[in-house]
């Protein structure tokens, strides 16, 4: 990974974030939990704004994760 990616600790209230993570899927199903976190990726990714930040991210997120059956 090149180092456009910031991977170092940012947020100044992490814990105040989580919190917030969890309270926005509160009372959801799983569709609609999944439908949520689809949608909040679509918008930091247009916050992000550069193709090679989010490649990198997403080959990040995907590290270690098993391959889809099938």
């Amino acid at each position: 990974m090149s180092a456009r990616l910031n991977v170092e600790p940012a947020l100044e209230r992490p814990d105040d974030f989580y919190e917030a993570l969890i309270a926005a899927h509160r009372g959801l199903d799983d569709a609609a939990s999944v439908a949520l976190n689809c949608r909040l990726v679509l918008l930091l990714a247009n916050q992000v704004a550069d193709l090679d930040v989010l490649r990198e991210a997403l080959a990040l997120a995907r590290h270690g994760l098993a391959p889809p059956e099938g």
